[in-house]
């Protein structure tokens, strides 16, 4: 008796669904083993961690195992009795089979250079991807073989299908006469398992360390990519600790205003709206600020890099106003935009630039409207690409970039100009190269002089990411590394700034140089403050001293200093503030990332994480460490509170917008 139960259930039409579970908890195995050889230098190593690591990912893979094999015992639950290992039903069984291994397949190899370039599993950044196809398969298409990596699948495809074989799976599939009944047992196994995952189990349930590199370890790449789709937006009253509304605002008015600044009166409770007021000759220059793609701080020589990859940026960095310890608010190029138009802290969930309803904020681009300035974007690809047109063009700004036929909604009053064919040299999947931008921006440039124009334009670089390739014969490197794209970025500004330098405008315009973000921001801890630190600087500003600002401070406040430079009395309900009016005890950096929002203070770093905690971290940083306190300091938690619960507050309610002001 006992072994007619184990005939029966080996030679029935689940056969395969287990051989196939089995299969994938293998290979997965295998790929976390990968994974925790290339990261063991970040994990300090316990028998107890390393047990957790895999229990917890044999847990998910599992898991996620059942979810990638029910389309096909839903096929087996319905075909009939008659149809099993008839024509028909082999093709179906392998079409769903074939179409089941290659995705999963498909997502194992995918997520090597996913943890390479993010040394996460899939998250967040992976689902925004998807959305752009065209980006995303010609950034893979000319960063890989992508022909012989499909064939490399096909070919481990067919040699699973093999594996089947030899197991006896597929015989047992089109040889099992399983009664319905029967398979309705199995079936109830197949379906409960993802309904428990569904109505159970969160991926943030894999994370039992404070080391990132762990908990992404215990975590299955898949599972991941679908949670970050089902929690794509974050409510801050819901998942964050509060302070009562009135006390946040009340403690951000206190941290925002300045010496030089007064509140409206009688102010809303709700405004940050405030009075800038100067004592200097106002100026009133043409403006071009160059937003550099992935720029860590740690590539420049000015920051002790001695491969020589920015020479240009080195030597301008000697005639400007450098600031050398600014931090962006977060590591994507949307998080960067944010910052610098709107300046506001990186409030969890998507970037403001990504959300709806994002058009008439009060930005910067409210201040230049106060100096009569046309506002202009440019950049390399289709702005459609994470709904930068739609926000830049909701902001007033003209836009110049690569229209590939993505339209804009109607509800954008804006210009939209195409970067022509014949103004392109050299194109990749995220657009034209740096050289071309900055040829289009003093074409236009000259045009808008010519015309006795005041313009604000802020360019967004492409060249310095992932396929790294740019014209050849520009510099010595050849195409493909990291470290050429540098040096061709490098390379593409300097010949700009000489060719501005020949330009009747040229005199009376200012540049900023910034990045957007770092190029890596992967590290032990959930935010890794070393890798926020990015390079910002004032060029050609007159009457200005060549110096450099050692003060801790924020992306968000580039624009407000230089308004400040400027001696410019505005209006302003930013969140930035002026670095050169900054007392010591005003330093701060905020810094954040898709769910986890911070404050560095002096050497202390608070976060704020999604489960409603607060942690803080001495911070180290001549040796770029972190340790976690245990006595909280209340006050910096509360400030910490105060700016993100104020600015998700004010988005929210719809306060941002300018009409409301």
């Amino acid at each position: 008796m006992g072994e007619n139960k184990i005939k029966t259930l080996v030679n029935n039409r689940y056969a395969l669904g287990f051989a196939f579970i089995a299969i994938y908890l293998c290979i997965s195995f295998v790929t976390r083993s990968i994974f925790y050889i290339l990261s063991v230098h970040d994990i300090d190593f316990s028998l107890v961690n390393l047990l957790k690591i895999y229990a917890f990912g044999l847990f998910f893979d599992l898991g996620t195992a059942f979810f990638f094999i029910f389309p096909y015992v839903l096929y087996v639950l319905f075909v009939p009795q008659k149809l099993v290992g008839s024509l028909p039903d082999k093709v179906l069984t392998y079409f769903i089979l074939a179409l089941t291994i290659f995705l999963s397949l498909f997502g194992f190899l995918g997520e090597f250079p996913f943890w390479e370039e993010f040394n996460t599993r899939y998250n967040f950044i992976a689902v925004d991807y998807l959305i752009y196809t065209y980006e995303v398969v010609e950034n893979i298409n000319q960063s890989y073989p992508l022909p012989l990596l499909v064939s490399g699948l096909v070919l481990l495809s067919a040699a699973l299908f093999f594996l089947f074989y030899k197991l006896g799976a597929i015989k047992a599939a089109f040889s099992g006469r399983t009664a319905f009944k029967s398979r309705l047992v199995y079936f109830s196994l197949f379906l409960g398992i993802p309904l428990f995952f569904t109505g159970f189990i969160t991926n943030k349930q894999a994370e039992f360390s404070d080391n990132t590199y762990v908990n992404e370890l215990s975590k299955n790449g898949v599972y991941s990519l679908f949670a970050a789709y089902r929690s794509n937006e974050l409510d801050y009253d819901r998942f964050y600790k509060t302070l009562p509304v009135e006390e946040s605002f009340q403690t951000i008015k206190n941290e925002l205003v300045q010496d030089n600044q007064t509140f409206d009166e009688p102010a809303n409770e709700y405004s940050l709206e405030r009075n800038t007021l100067s004592s200097g000759q106002e100026q009133e220059p043409n403006i071009i600020l160059v937003c550099v793609e992935s720029l860590s701080a740690d590539f420049l020589g000015i920051f002790g890099n001695e491969k020589q990859l920015t020479p240009n940026i080195d030597q301008i960095s000697q005639q400007s106003i450098l600031f050398t310890d600014m931090y962006a608010t977060g590591t994507r190029t949307v998080r960067g935009m944010e910052a610098l138009v709107l300046s506001v802290p990186p409030t969890p969930g998507h970037s403001i630039v990504r959300r709806l309803n994002n058009q008439h904020l009060s930005s910067i681009a409210s201040i230049f409207r106060q100096k009569d300035y046309e506002l202009n974007f440019f950049y390399g690809g289709d702005g459609y690409f994470d709904n930068m047109n739609s926000f830049f063009g909701g902001q007033g700004f003209n836009i110049y970039d690569r229209n590939r036929g993505n339209l804009l909604s109607e509800k954008i009053e804006t210009t939209r100009n195409n970067i022509t064919d014949d103004e392109v040299s050299f194109e990749n999947a995220w657009g034209v190269c740096d050289g071309d931008m900055y040829n289009k921006l003093m074409k236009v440039a000259d045009e808008n002089y010519e015309k006795g124009k005041r313009t604000f334009s802020f360019l967004m670089t492409t060249s310095n990411h992932r396929p790294y390739s740019f014209p050849e014969g520009k510099i010595d490197l050849p195409n493909g590394t990291r470290e050429a794209a540098v040096t061709y970025t490098d390379y593409a500004l300097g010949e700009f700034i000489k060719q501005a330098q020949s330009k009747p405008w040229f005199d009376n315009t200012v540049f900023v140089l910034v990045a957007d973000h770092c190029a890596s921001s992967a590290g032990k801890w959930e935010i890794t403050v070393d890798k926020h630190h990015i390079p910002a600087l004032i060029y050609n500003l007159p009457h200005v001293a060549p110096q450099k600002v050692d003060k801790l401070c924020s992306q968000i406040d580039v624009m407000p200093t230089l308004f400040g430079y400027l001696n410019w009395d505005y209006s302003t309900s930013l969140y930035g503030k002026d670095i050169s009016e900054m007392a010591p005890e005003e330093e701060r950096s905020l810094i954040g990332n898709y769910r986890t929002v911070g404050l560095l203070k002096g050497a202390v770093f608070t976060e704020l994480t999604d489960k409603k905690n607060a942690n803080q971290y001495s911070w180290l940083a001549d040796k770029k460490e972190m340790s976690k306190l245990k006595n909280q300091d209340t006050k910096l938690v509360d400030l910490t509170i105060a700016y993100y619960e104020s600015a998700a507050y004010r988005y929210k309610e719809g306060l941002m917008k300018e009409e409301i002001q």
